[in-house]
Formats: structure tokens, sequence, C-alpha cells
């Protein structure tokens, strides 16, 4: 994992289990809470704004804009990139959004406005909502933090202990909306703190598990993705393992320096009005013959853990989906990257995986795929525990396959850490714009 330059140091400052005192154990409990109706508020953005848009009900939101005509779709890209950039414009020459969550943790500087945060978050769900290649997940992420946050300073906790009700804050966003508590606490624990420790590990778990306690209120409670029982390893899938972790490295490294280039070039002033208006209408005509394209990428990976295509259209989902995702990110808009992560290293799963499989059948199709997944989230995100853990949790039934996911996890970071230290967030925090998870 990689942080800022003051990651190293960020672990060593959190205060020991004995210092955490029964009102910081209060207000942390409060954080869980307000995280998980954070995220059950931004899910129902979302949601109504599909519903809208593309009268999407249930199901897959690509069925749901496939079966829309092509007129309405690229117009409703159009309109999410109009209203996108004019959110955007509004919110930076008044004030900002909010602030960043990583930075504070991180540097040991600045504050979160809650209502600030609220309100970007809310424009990301709209923007993803209508299609744009972002992550639904920065919205509560950001929004537990800065809830940790105002609860903190409000009751005048110590730095050291309002960092980590920040962090743990973060962490049970997360985990509130994608029902994933012990993936949540550990993103809060490799992300945003650097190490894994008691006195850190249990604020992060009983906040991420209070969080997805009370986002079941109105959230699923089952696994995001659908896959089938998946059976022991095959020798031909450990082999596949050790050999395509390298290269899902090489593979993660550029994507990283992608994200950074893009973020690192987000228009400004007058242009961001322009900007996402141009690449979501872009984004809208290709959706005309690959609706997979839009959206978070939920639908894409759920599509490369189980179903069928060809190797050229795998082939093609596997460069338009980052391409789709940088692009929005070089538009300026606002939205996470771990579900548009993870699909990318689904499809280049289900891409990969079709190839091996020619040369050597073994496994279902399905396990190739979740190892190369887990592969390319654990080394983009710099976080291999982290990174093994989602798999497990999103999933459900990825246990047995367990010991190729971690050698495919420690053979990826291995070599994406020798090619840039970076990770997604690092690479948008760095370049002074705005990062967001």
């Amino acid at each position: 994992m990689n942080h800022d330059p003051q990651g190293e140091e960020q672990a060593n400052v959190t205060p020991r289990l004995a210092e955490l005192t029964f009102r910081f154990w209060v207000l942390l409990v409060l954080t869980g809470i307000a995280a998980g109706l954070g995220a059950i508020v931004m899910m129902g953005i979302l949601r109504t704004v599909q519903h809208i848009a593309l009268g999407y009900h249930s199901g897959e939101y690509s069925t749901a804009a496939s079966h829309r005509s092509d007129l309405r779709l690229v117009v409703v890209l159009a309109v999410g990139g109009l209203v996108t950039g004019l959110g955007l414009w509004i919110m930076r020459n008044h004030g900002g959004t909010g602030g960043e969550p990583t930075h504070v943790v991180w540097s040991s500087t600045g504050k979160l406005s809650l209502v600030r945060t609220l309100i970007s978050g809310a424009l990301s769900e709209v923007t993803v909502a209508m299609g744009a290649s972002l992550g639904r997940e920065a919205a509560p992420q950001h929004a537990g933090a800065a809830s940790g946050d105002a609860l903190a300073r409000r009751f005048g906790l110590p730095p050291g202990h309002r960092r980590l009700l920040i962090a743990c804050g973060a962490g049970a966003g997360l985990a509130a909306v994608y029902n994933v508590p012990l993936a949540g606490a550990l993103f809060t624990l490799e992300i945003y703190l650097g190490s894994i420790k008691v006195s850190t590990a249990l604020p992060a778990l009983a906040a991420a598990s209070i969080a997805t306690a009370v986002g079941w209120i109105a959230l699923p409670a089952r696994a995001v993705y659908e896959l089938p029982t998946l059976p022991s390893p095959t020798l031909s899938l450990m082999i596949f393992a050790v050999v395509i972790g390298p290269v899902l490295g090489v593979v993660s490294a550029g994507y990283v320096k992608a994200i950074a280039w893009a973020s690192n070039r987000q228009p400004t002033g007058r242009r961001l009005l322009v900007a996402p208006l141009f690449v979501f209408t872009v984004l809208g005509v290709a959706a005309i013959r690959y609706p997979l394209l839009l959206g978070n990428g939920v639908d894409l990976a759920q599509f490369a853990f189980v179903g069928s295509a060809g190797l050229l259209t795998l082939a093609i989902l596997s460069v338009l989906k980052p391409l789709a995702t940088v692009s929005c990110l070089r538009s300026g808009a606002y939205g996470g990257l771990f579900t548009p992560t993870l699909s990318f290293g689904a499809i280049v799963g289900a891409f990969t995986g079709h190839l091996w499989i020619t040369a050597w059948p073994g496994s279902p199709m399905t396990s190739y795929v979740v190892v190369v997944t887990a592969g390319v989230l654990a080394a983009a995100i710099e976080a291999p525990v982290t990174g093994a853990a989602f798999l497990l949790e999103l999933t459900h039934t990825t246990t047995a396959v367990l010991v190729p996911i971690l050698i495919a996890v420690v053979g990826a970071t291995l070599v994406a850490r020798r090619l840039d230290l970076r990770s997604v967030y690092t690479a948008r925090s760095e370049t002074g714009s705005t990062p967001q998870r």
C-alpha cells in the first residue's frame, strides 16, 4: 500500500487503545450510524435519478439502457454532463466540494465540511446515475468521513482521535454501501491509516459493522455479485495465478498512471462547463453499442464473472471501460474509482481467462476471472489484504479459490510497486485537484 509522504509517519501517531476514551467510543458509534444512514440517502438519490433518466427499476442498469432509444440514451448522457459541469462549476466557485478525507488524515491538516460534502456527494450520485463511468461509493464514503470529522470537532477530540474517527467513518460508508464490513474496516486500515494494529482495527471493525447493519434498513443484505459455487483450484488455475500476477502488476501500474494523467489535467474555469458535456455525450454514443460501459461497472463485472462473449468483445470492453473512466475523470467529473477499477480487472480477467483455458482447461471460467479481478484491484489500490477481502465479501463464493487469489495479489502488487508506488487514490491526491475515491 502507498500513501502521501506522511503515510508512514501517520501509522505511528494513531492513538493507543488505552488512550481511546469513552467519549471516543460513543462518537464512533454515532459515526457508524451516520455513515449507514448516509449510504441509504445517497443510494436513494442514485436509484431515483436512474428511474427518471432511463426508467430503471431493478436488475441491471445497462439492460434498462439498452431498452431505450438511441436518442434518449445520448440525450440522457448529455444532460448528465451538463448537470455535472454546471454543478461542479458552481461549487468550485463558491467554496469547494467539502474537502478530501484522505488529505485530512494523511497530512493532519484541514477539515471537512459536512454540508458541502453531502451536496457534492448528491451531485456525484446524479453523475453516476446518468451513466458516468465512475463509482457510486465516493459519496457515502465521504459522508461517513465528514460525519466523523464534524462529531470530533464538535466534542473536542484530540487530533489523533479525530483522524481515526474520520478514517473509520470513510471505511464505514464504503462498508454500508456494498455490504462489506470486513473489507470496509480493512480499507480504513490499509488505505487511510497505513497499518493494521489492534488500536485501530477495533474501531474500524466496530464502525464498519455498525454502518453495514444500519444500511440493511434499506440496502440489500446480500452479495453484490452472484457467482456459482466454485470448486477447489486445479493445477491449471494455480499456474495461471503464478503467471498472471506479474502481468497484472504491469497492467495496474499503467492504469494508475492514466488516472494520474487524467487527474492532473482536469478543466478549470468555464471549460468545466463544456468538458463533461462533450465526454458524456461521446460515452452515450459508445453506449449504444456497448451499454455495459455505463455507470460504475457493477453490470460489467457481473457480465465478466458469469457471462459469455467472444474474445473480440472482451478485448474491446477491456479497452473501452478504462478509457471511459479516465475520460470521465479527465472531464472533471466527481465520483469514485473502486468499482470502475474492479470492473476493469474483471473484464481483463474474462479476456485472459478465455485465452488460458483455450490452451489449458481446468477450472470454471469464473475462477480465472475472480483471480485476475483480485490482482488488479489489490495492485491498483496498493492494498493487498483489502483487495482480497473485497472479492470474498462481494461474492460470498470465492473462498475455495483463495490460494490462487492471494498468489495473484502478491505477484501483481509486487510488480506494480516496482513500476509505480502510487495507488489510484494517491495518484489523484498528489495532483492538486480534488481527489475522490
